[in-house]
C-alpha cells in the first residue's frame, strides 16, 4: 500500500480523499492555486505545494507542475478526484512515465470512453444496448441529417467529446436541424477543441440511471448498485438517490450486468460509472461511461456501507477487489443534493461572494456533509461554485426524504446566494415524493418549484424587532448595575412609557415598528398590528412567543442587515435607521452600506425630496444589485459617494433629513 499520495484536485473532493487516506495511514500532499492558499483541503493535508495563479489552466491543469510536486514530496501515486485532469489520458501517461501510479483506469480505457462516438462503437460490439442513432466518423452534415430522419424526430445532437451539457441540442423537427447543428458544433469546438457530432433518438420522458462498477487488474468486476440522477438543470445533476426507485429486480440485475460487461470490454480497472437512459417501457440504453469517481458516489457508499475511495486506493496498489458480486448487499435509501452558490431564479446563474455565515446540519450515521469550505471562505468565479454535498440515509425512501428536508432546514448560509431554498422545494414537492421523475422534471414542474412563497411579513418583522431589542439588552450585560433605569437600553423616561421605534425594510416594503418593554415582555407594533412578545436570545438562536405562538429561529446580523432562518425560509430585512428622539434628527437619516460593494447609481441626488420607500442609491456586490431606500419622507442633504466608488460594509452613504411633518411625528413618538 502507498505511504504517500498527491491529490491533483481541490475543494470537497480533495478533502474527501484526504479523509479516507488518513484513516488508512496514508500521508497526503495537496496542491493549490494562489486563490486557494487558505483553502480547507490545504489545511487538512500533510503537505501542500503551490501550483500557480488562480486560473485552472495556470494551476490545476498544469501536468508538469503536478508531476514536479509529486516527485519533490516523494508521493508514490496521484489521485485525480473528478473534473480537471481526472479523465485525461495524457496526464495518466505522464505520471507513468515518471514512475508515479495513476489512481484511476488504464490509459486505453480513458481513451476508449473519452469519445462518445468511439465509446458507442465499442459498446455496440460488446452487445450493450444503445439508443438508436449515428456515431460514425463521416461528419458530412447531409449524412447526419439523414440519420436524424431515420431515427425519427425529436433527436439529440451531441459533441462527441462533450460533457456537462455543452455541445448538446435537442432538435424537435427537421426545420430546426441546421441551426442546432451549427450551435452544437461551435460549442464542441470552443469547449473541447472537437466539433465532431453524433446524433441519437431523443427519448421524451427518460430517466438517467447509472451503475457504479469496480474492476481490478485480475479480471474481476462488480457493480455496487444503481443511482437515479434524473433531476437535472442544464443537463447537470441536482439531486441523486440510490437505489434508483421503481425498477424491477430483473431489469436492475440486467442493467448491472451490462455495466460490468461494458467495463470489461475495455479492460477497465478501478472505479467507473456506466450511465444509461431508462425508458418508461423498461428498456435501457448505454449513454456514456465516466472513467473516474462520480460526484454522487456517497449515496452508493451509504447503501453499500463501503468506502469507494478506499477501494480505489487498494485496487491502484495492486490488491484484489474487497468483495465479490455475491457479497455485495444494499440496505436502506440515500439521497444527495448539491448545494451551489447560484441563483435558481436567474436560470441557475453562478454566484460569487463570501460565506459570511455558515451553519451545517449535525452529522451522524443519517446525515453527511462533504465540503471544501468553511465560514469566511470566498466563492470564486475561477472554479465550480459548489459549496457542499448534503447526503442523507435512512431505512426507506420516505424516511430518507424526511431526513433531507430537515437537514436542508438546518443548513444556513449568508453572504452569497444559494440554491438551498430551491432544493427544499424540490425535496418537499409532492411529485418528487411520489417519484414522478424524469430528466425533464424541473421544466415540467417549473411553476411549482419557482413560485414565490407567501410569507407573513408582519410576523417576521416583529421577530426581527424582538431580536434587535434582545441584542441591545445583551450588550448591557457588562454594566455595573444593569437593573438601574439609567443603564437600560429602552430609552427609559421618568413617569412615561417609551416605545422604541425601528424602520425595517423587506422586499421594497418599509415597516414602522415600535417596541414597548415591561420587564421581559414586549409589546411590538408593526404598522398597527400588535404582538405580545416574550423572547430569549441564545447565541444565534431566537426563541420567541408571539401572541401565544412559539417560534425558534436562527438569526444572523451583519451591519444593519438581519436574516432569519425558519422552516426552510430565509427572511432578510434591512434596518436603515434607529430613532431615539427629535433632538437626534441630525443622525436620523444616516444610511449605511449593508455590504462591501460598488456604487452603481445615485437615484436621488443631494437636494431631492423623497417619499418613504423611494430608492436613493444602488450598490452592487457579488454580481447582485441592492437598492437602498428611504425609511421615511425627507430631503437628501448630503451624498458621500459617487457612481464607481467602492464602499465598505457599514459606510455612511448619505444624509437624509426628515420633513417637518415627519420630524413632528418622530418627536410625538418619543414623548
Amino acid at each position: 500500500m502507498f505511504t504517500k499520495i498527491l491529490i491533483a484536485n481541490r475543494g470537497e473532493i480533495a478533502c474527501r480523499i484526504i479523509q479516507t487516506a488518513h484513516q488508512m495511514g496514508i500521508k497526503c500532499v495537496a496542491v493549490y492555486s494562489e486563490a486557494d492558499r487558505n483553502a480547507r483541503h490545504v489545511a487538512l493535508a500533510d503537505e501542500a505545494i503551490l501550483l500557480g495563479p488562480a486560473p485552472s489552466r495556470e494551476s490545476y491543469l498544469r501536468i508538469d507542475k503536478i508531476i514536479e510536486a509529486a516527485l519533490l514530496t516523494g508521493a508514490q501515486a496521484v489521485h485525480p478526484g473528478y473534473g480537471f485532469l481526472s479523465e485525461n489520458a495524457e496526464f495518466a501517461k505522464a505520471l507513468g512515465d515518471n514512475g508515479l501510479v495513476f489512481i484511476g483506469p488504464p490509459i486505453g480505457a480513458i481513451e476508449a470512453m473519452g469519445s462518445k462516438s468511439a465509446a458507442k462503437t465499442i459498446m455496440e460490439a460488446a452487445q450493450v444496448p444503445l439508443v438508436p442513432g449515428y456515431h460514425g466518423e463521416n461528419q458530412d452534415r447531409a449524412l447526419i441529417k439523414t440519420e436524424a430522419e431515420r431515427c425519427g424526430y425529436p433527436v439529440l445532437l451531441k459533441a462527441v467529446a462533450g460533457g456537462g451539457g455543452k455541445g448538446m441540442r435537442v432538435v424537435w423537427k427537421e426545420s430546426e436541424f441546421d441551426e442546432a447543428f451549427d450551435a452544437a458544433k461551435r460549442e464542441g469546438e470552443s469547449s473541447f477543441n472537437n466539433g465532431d457530432m453524433l446524433v441519437e433518438k431523443y427519448l421524451t420522458k427518460p430517466r438517467h440511471v447509472e451503475i457504479q462498477v469496480f474492476c481490478d487488474r485480475y479480471g474481476s468486476g462488480v457493480y455496487l448498485g444503481d443511482r437515479d440522477c434524473s433531476v437535472q438543470r442544464r443537463h447537470q445533476k441536482v439531486i441523486e438517490e440510490a437505489p434508483a426507485p421503481n425498477i424491477p429486480v430483473a431489469i436492475r440485475q440486467a442493467m448491472g450486468e451490462a455495466a460490468v460487461q461494458a467495463a470489461q470490454a475495455i479492460e477497465y480497472v478501478g472505479a467507473g460509472t456506466v450511465e444509461f437512459l431508462y425508458d418508461e417501457d423498461g428498456s435501457f440504453y448505454f449513454m456514456e461511461m465516466n472513467t473516474r469517481l462520480q460526484v454522487e458516489h456517497p449515496v452508493t457508499e451509504l447503501i453499500t456501507r463501503q468506502d469507494l475511495v478506499e477501494w480505489q486506493l487498494r485496487v491502484a496498489a495492486g490488491q484484489k477487489l474487497p468483495l465479490a458480486q455475491a457479497d455485495v448487499s444494499l440496505r436502506g435509501h440515500s439521497l444527495e443534493v448539491r448545494i451551489y452558490a447560484e441563483d435558481p431564479d436567474a436560470d441557475f446563474m453562478p454566484a460569487t461572494g463570501r460565506l459570511d455565515y455558515l451553519r451545517t446540519p449535525v452529522e451522524s450515521r443519517f446525515v453527511r456533509v462533504d465540503t471544501g469550505v468553511i465560514e469566511g471562505d470566498q466563492i470564486s468565479h475561477f472554479y465550480d461554485p459548489m459549496i457542499a454535498k448534503l447526503i442523507v440515509w435512512d431505512e426507506d425512501r420516505d424516511l430518507a426524504l424526511r431526513r433531507m428536508q430537515q437537514a436542508l432546514e438546518d443548513y444556513r448560509i449568508c453572504g452569497v446566494k444559494t440554491n438551498l431554498g430551491f432544493l427544499a422545494k424540490l425535496a418537499g414537492s409532492e411529485s418528487f415524493k411520489a417519484f414522478d421523475v424524469d430528466t425533464g422534471f424541473i421544466e415540467r414542474h417549473h411553476d411549482q418549484l419557482f413560485n414565490k412563497t407567501e410569507i407573513d411579513q408582519t410576523r417576521y418583522i416583529a421577530l426581527s424587532a424582538c431580536y434587535l431589542t434582545l441584542a441591545r439588552k445583551a450588550q448591557s450585560a457588562n454594566l455595573q448595575d444593569p437593573s438601574s433605569p439609567f443603564n437600560r437600553l429602552n430609552s427609559w423616561r421618568l413617569n412615561s412609557n417609551y416605545a422604541h421605534p425601528y424602520a425595517l425594510t423587506h422586499a421594497d416594503n418599509t415597516h414602522r415598528v415600535t417596541v414597548m418593554e415591561s420587564d421581559n415582555d414586549y409589546l411590538i407594533n408593526v404598522g398597527g398590528v400588535e404582538f405580545q412578545v416574550k423572547g430569549e436570545l441564545n447565541q444565534d438562536r431566537l426563541n420567541a412567543t408571539l401572541n401565544g405562538h412559539q417560534f425558534s429561529v436562527a438569526v444572523f446580523q451583519q451591519g444593519d442587515s438581519i436574516t432569519l432562518f425558519h422552516d426552510s425560509l430565509q427572511f432578510e430585512c434591512q434596518r436603515y435607521v434607529e430613532v431615539h428622539d427629535a433632538s437626534d434628527s441630525g443622525q436620523l437619516g444616516s444610511l449605511k452600506a449593508p455590504m462591501t460593494g460598488t456604487v452603481v447609481a445615485i437615484l436621488k441626488p443631494a437636494g431631492s425630496q423623497v417619499e418613504a420607500g423611494e430608492g436613493l442609491i444602488v450598490i452592487e456586490a457579488m454580481k447582485m444589485e441592492q437598492t437602498i431606500r428611504a425609511p421615511f419622507a425627507g430631503t437628501v442633504s448630503e451624498q458621500f459617494f459617487k457612481p464607481g466608488d467602492q464602499v465598505s460594509d457599514g459606510a455612511e452613504l448619505l444624509a437624509l433629513e426628515p420633513l417637518v411633518e415627519e420630524a413632528k411625528s418622530v418627536a410625538q413618538e418619543a414623548e
